[in-house]
């Protein structure tokens, strides 16, 4: 569905990606992990449109992205931190972003309404609580029934029950056949929640494995425990 093909990314003489090569699966719920400046924003951002590779392609069911625009209506994305017009309120956020999109089809409201947003439509945006402004990114981001959906850090700020609901409805979504690329630093979150795992290291893909085969390998039933056991054995 996503391949990346040979993308390497350069800003001035720092390489922060280095022939990047991956395919990315419908059904799938891939977690992209590693350390702060590894290069997981610029692979989320060179999928979105908003980084041009240095070299390299990038594929969307067959088709390049670049110069292409029209595959952007098919991918949710939830930034790790929302930023919405301050002095707009709930509802005419909702409102305004549903005229920009002009979706057709059903809108995917249940986000919406677990997380009770109907409740306070006229709250303005600066009035928000940062666990607020997530939920209100994540039911933007489910709203329009896309086949991708990109979270990043998705339950940071969320309440448990909140993040409860979101990564239930991340299950939900994988089962209908999605696929889901999760970055996050609470690695306890994901168990349970991916099946596939993506480790970049220094912009490269140092593996990308399943779960079972990650834990199979190194013997260990957490995956926090299995990532430090391959760190280790790396000497990362």
């Amino acid at each position: 569905m996503i391949v990346f093909e040979n993308v390497t990314k350069q800003f001035n003489k720092l390489k922060v990606l280095n022939s990047v090569n991956l395919k990315l699966e419908k059904g799938e719920c891939i977690a992209l992990i590693g350390p702060n400046g590894c290069g997981k924003t610029t692979i989320i951002k060179s999928l979105l449109g908003m980084v041009i590779p240095s070299s390299g392609n990038i594929f969307f069911n067959d088709m390049s992205i670049l110069k292409n625009i029209v595959y952007r209506e098919k991918i949710g994305y939830m930034p790790q931190i929302g930023r919405y017009p301050e002095n707009m309120t709930i509802g005419q956020v909702f409102n305004m972003v549903k005229e920009i999109r002009q979706y057709k089809g059903k809108l995917d409201e249940e986000l919406f309404f677990q997380f009770e947003l109907d409740k306070i439509l006229n709250k303005k945006m600066r009035t928000l609580s940062g666990g607020t402004t997530q939920k209100v990114s994540a039911s933007l981001t489910f709203l329009f029934n896309p086949e991708v959906l990109i979270l990043d850090e998705p339950t940071a700020g969320l309440d448990p029950l909140a993040s409860e609901l979101l990564k239930n409805k991340i299950l939900s979504e994988k089962q209908r056949g999605k696929l889901i690329l999760i970055t996050s630093h609470l690695l306890s979150e994901l168990d349970g929640l991916v099946s596939q795992i993506i480790f970049m290291h220094e912009g490269n893909i140092l593996f990308k494995k399943s779960l079972f085969d990650l834990k199979l390998e190194t013997k260990l039933d957490k995956l926090s425990d299995s990532i430090v056991y391959l760190l280790k054995k790396n000497k990362i």
